[in-house]
């Protein structure tokens, strides 16, 4: 077995939440030779910027978008990357597919960074570290840290019939001024909503997470994760901003940030959503919402 040592210590969760995806990518590049694309690839991405809400805020509302373009908005941040794809209803070019990500794994191993691969962690993003071509078996890790071994004719086909295995294979640095205008337009076009999603995207998320808490049906495990996750990743704005002297957006999502933490903190400081709990996590996404739509016309 040919392993990568790669390990989640030195990614920023304030949470415990942030979103597997980048997660993984920071963690990868963090371990494999990228690591000062690490941090701000949360943001150059887009991902810092982007929300995505269920009516019933089910966790898979953070995984129904257009899985090709992390591709291109992996890209934006300056790095150049390869990507295999096979999605439901595709089964006549499963196995194509699957010969393509599994060399793509195999030459992203060979090159010391690990491959970012959907469903590694149940329904979740987790790391793809080593493989075995003997044994036809990769070595994973999942997003609570746990290492694994996956199939290579498994892969694509754990819980869901999705093959999506995104690898870094090169750098392509811009200029700081270009970094931060294309991140800016990425963050804008998915926060007025010109980005596929099958949910409410970007500030429209707001509205329905906000129904959400004020219904009777409201469960804390699922508002803790919704918050937990985009607390998370708006935390990685601010880091952003702040270095790239953005000060006027950095105090901005610092503000908005706050907003979100609050009421992820005031979530799971209880088992159950009380009227009190609904006030507050209402009080503070109405806050955020307002700040973020002011960050908007600003970019």
């Amino acid at each position: 077995m040919k392993k990568l040592n790669v390990s989640f210590d030195g990614t920023a969760d304030p949470t415990g939440y942030l979103f597997s995806l980048v997660k993984c990518l920071s963690a990868a590049l963090r371990c494999g030779g990228y690591a000062e694309f690490a941090d701000d690839i949360v943001a150059a991405s887009g991902f810092a910027f982007r929300m995505w809400a269920a009516p019933d805020l089910c966790p898979s509302e953070t995984s129904i978008w257009e899985f090709a373009a992390q591709k291109r908005w992996v890209e934006n941040g300056g790095l150049i990357c390869g990507y295999a794809e096979r999605l439901w209803g595709q089964d006549d070019i499963e196995a194509e597919r699957r010969e393509t990500a599994i060399k793509l794994i195999r030459d992203s191993t060979d090159n010391g960074t690990a491959a970012v691969a959907w469903d590694i962690s149940g329904c979740e993003w987790g790391l793809v570290t080593g493989y075995d071509d003997d044994t036809e078996t990769f070595a994973t890790l999942r997003i609570n840290g746990q290492e694994d071994t996956v199939r290579y004719e498994k892969l694509g086909r754990l819980e869901l019939p999705i093959l999506s295995v995104l690898t870094v294979t090169g750098k392509a640095p811009k200029a700081p001024e270009q970094l931060v205008a294309d991140t800016k337009a990425l963050a804008k076009d998915h926060l007025l909503g010109n980005e596929w999603c099958d949910n409410a995207k970007g500030l429209a998320a707001y509205d329905t997470i906000m129904s959400y808490t004020g219904g009777a049906d409201a469960e804390a495990w699922k508002l803790m994760y919704t918050l937990g996750t985009y607390a998370a990743l708006k935390s990685y704005a601010v880091r952003f901003f702040r270095k790239y002297n953005e000060d006027r957006l950095a105090e901005r999502y610092e503000k908005i940030y706050g907003c979100w933490k609050d009421a992820f903190d005031a979530v799971k400081a209880t088992s159950s959503v009380s009227e009190t709990t609904r006030r507050l996590v209402i009080s503070d996404l109405g806050k955020a919402k307002s700040e973020e739509t002011v960050a908007v016309d600003e970019m």
